[in-house]
């Protein structure tokens, strides 16, 4: 008889669990929740001292205390920021705690507070510096405030009704407090659930182990299994039947397993480019990288921005990605400048900065001497869409076209960027007449493919010039992934498309005579 530690998250308390507790003990096993100091029962009052050592405390009281089966185990479920009093306790009963479950919550570290996984950006800058643990954040106070703290996708109306109601102000020193561990919880099994609806899936999880970022590596260990739920970011009350079954599936050690990266096979972003294309001279200069034409005059120029969140240290940096070099070199093949640049997307929390690398390098290339600075073409991959949001809001004049491929056009609903700019759909009422070339992917992670529907029913609502390419079995990546016809042509279609925009009438309406006209049919 498998027993279950329930955890809950921000302003939350045990009666979220009501349903799945309810699922779980119908099915035989144990279940019990923590009543977590200061969110259930009696609120928590400003000066109390309530922070993450309480909520460990009351959570290893309940390990200590609970009814258990013949290994003496228990399995812990965190929600949210749960996760990190669920983390602390295990790290201090290693020995009683047979796996721990992360029910749609961050990766808790040592030494860093619950507040770098909470969802909501300007949270984060605005109590960042806060050095008093005796405050307390005041909780949703209305249904769509929830959406701050993550997508209320399936949660049918009475039961928000009844989340707002019985919301509780969360403790400042909860999240301040940083998380200390020994490591002994690195030896403890782990499951991640993972909310689809809030913008996880396990497809993406493994594209950012990928990536090299070292913090994911240990999702590869056997022991780490995943879950998909099909909802938001509070199953317990959008799916407590279904949460139930997936937790009862993650005690027996059932779920899926990452790829761990494999030194013999590239990762998909490092694989060579779908097309043959020549080799072109290239001038490094800082964090831009230019892919010169055989040409004398000045030449329009495409700037090709990466996605992200890359990580700091990851080797090869994007502008070394045979996907990125191979659309410069193809560019340049046909006459355009190609242009490569590193920005420093490497969190979410990094957009602003990434923004303004973004527009430093284009003034960078337009004042180069053999590029023709009123014709300038911006071409966007994956998470870099949302970096699209200054160009619609404002398009100069000598932005002749914007590309986007496999884009992510809305924030996900758990990257906290509900409160800033960083939201294309919605800039795209100042567009005007630039004309935006989309290639949408068939097969793409439906987190990230709704986003781009969003976006064109809004550029449909404002009249937007948008030409769509799709590659029905594409996947995300699909420039080095998927060795196909299909995919070459949709490669070769959108070049075809952004340099026939930036090649196109000069301000007089006449074609530009200063470069032979780029081959456009070649197949």
């Amino acid at each position: 008889m498998t027993t279950f530690i329930l955890v809950s998250g921000m302003f939350t308390g045990t009666h979220i669990w009501q349903d799945t507790a309810a699922r779980l003990t119908a099915a035989g096993a144990r279940a019990h929740t923590v009543a977590l100091t200061g969110l259930d029962g009696p609120r928590a009052a400003p000066g109390t001292g309530v922070d993450l050592e309480t909520h460990i405390a009351d959570v290893l009281a309940v390990i200590d205390s609970v009814e258990t089966g013949p290994d003496g185990k228990v399995v812990l479920v965190g929600h949210d920021y749960g996760i990190h009093p669920a983390v602390g306790a295990a790290d201090r009963r290693a020995d009683r705690v047979a796996r721990i479950v992360h029910l749609d919550s961050g990766l808790p570290r040592d030494g860093v507070p619950a507040l770098a996984a909470v969802p909501d950006q300007s949270l984060r800058e605005r109590l960042g510096g806060e050095e008093s643990h005796d405050g307390l954040l005041p909780p949703p106070a209305a249904h769509d405030a929830w959406q701050r703290w993550g997508s209320t996708d399936g949660v049918p109306a009475a039961a928000l009704d009844r989340l707002t109601a019985l919301a509780a102000p969360q403790p400042l020193g909860t999240l301040l407090q940083p998380l200390r561990l020994t490591g002994a919880v690195d030896t403890v099994p782990s499951t991640g659930v993972l909310c689809t609806g809030n913008g996880t899936s396990i497809e993406l999880i493994q594209m950012l182990v990928g990536l090299g970022d070292p913090a994911l590596r240990a999702l590869t260990d056997r022991r780490v299994t995943f879950f998909e739920l099909p909802t938001g970011h509070w199953p317990m009350l959008s799916r407590p039947a279904e949460l139930g079954d997936v937790l009862l599936r993650a005690a027996a050690g059932e779920g899926h397993r990452l790829t761990p990266v494999d030194a013999a096979e590239p990762p998909a972003h490092l694989r060579p480019f779908l097309l043959d294309v020549p080799e072109v001279p290239r001038e490094r200069h800082g964090n831009v990288d230019l892919y010169l034409p055989d040409a004398q005059e000045p030449r329009p120029a495409v700037v090709f921005v990466h996605g992200g969140p890359v990580p700091a240290d990851a080797t090869p940096t994007p502008r070394g990605w045979p996907g990125l070099t191979g659309h410069a070199r193809y560019a340049a093949a046909e006459g355009a400048v190609g242009v490569l640049l590193d920005h420093r997307l490497h969190d979410l929390g990094d957009y602003e900065r990434a923004a303004a690398d973004v527009a430093a390098a284009v003034e960078l290339v337009r004042a180069d001497p053999r590029v023709d600075a009123d014709r300038i073409a911006l071409w966007f991959f994956s998470g870099g869409g949302l970096l699209t949001v200054d160009w619609l809001s404002a398009p100069p004049a000598w932005l002749r076209c914007l590309a986007a491929t496999y884009p992510v056009l809305a924030p996900l609903p758990n990257w906290g960027l509900s409160g800033t700019r960083f939201h294309p759909a919605r800039a795209l009422a100042n567009a005007g007449a630039l004309p935006l070339v989309l290639t949408r992917v068939g097969r793409e992670m439906p987190e990230i493919a709704a986003t781009v529907e969003e976006f064109l029913a809004a550029a449909k609502d404002h009249g937007a010039d948008v030409e769509v390419i799709d590659v029905p079995n594409g996947h995300h990546g699909f420039e080095t992934i998927d060795r196909t016809d299909e995919a070459r042509a949709a490669i070769r279609h959108a070049m075809r498309s952004v340099l026939r925009l930036a090649f196109g009438p000069d301000t007089r309406g006449h074609q530009s005579a200063r470069r032979p006209a780029p081959d456009y049919r070649r197949e």
